[in-house]
């Protein structure tokens, strides 16, 4: 098997790879990874906004999804991790947020409230794996 292969979206996913040297996902096999994404647009403006900023985040984890195999989407996920600054706050927007996205999907999801993201004004970072289906 190949080893690990590294990916960056257009835009502010390579720009934020190059600012602070990580990639946004990561595949092995036909296992991908997702780095944290926050709620970022395509300039690396944050919304303020809790569910706009959540929902900005599920749309750059397909983007790093999508980067690796374009065929991929939510329901490849069966493995997510929230980090949450107020978990009162988005617990239940991000609940809303996965029923949005599919009414099946139901992954393996760790919720955990932190003190401070990455980056200035994230209220969520979201970090998912997936699986690539043998397509042969």
């Amino acid at each position: 098997m190949p080893g690990p292969t590294f990916h960056n979206y257009p835009g502010i996913g390579a720009k934020n790879s190059e600012a602070f040297h990580y990639s946004q996902a990561v595949k092995v096999g036909n296992i991908v990874k997702c780095s944290g994404q926050g709620g970022w647009d395509a300039e690396g403006t944050i919304e303020t906004d809790p569910e706009l900023q959540i929902r900005q985040a599920m749309e750059n984890v397909l983007k790093a999804l999508r980067t690796v195999d374009g065929r991929l989407g939510w329901e490849n996920v069966y493995a997510v991790k929230s980090y949450h600054v107020d978990i009162e706050d988005t617990f239940d927007i991000m609940t809303t947020e996965f029923k949005r996205l599919s009414r099946t999907l139901r992954p393996v999801w760790t919720c955990v409230e932190v003190g401070k993201l990455g980056i200035p004004g994230m209220l969520v970072e979201v970090e998912v794996e997936a699986w690539i289906e043998n397509r042969e």
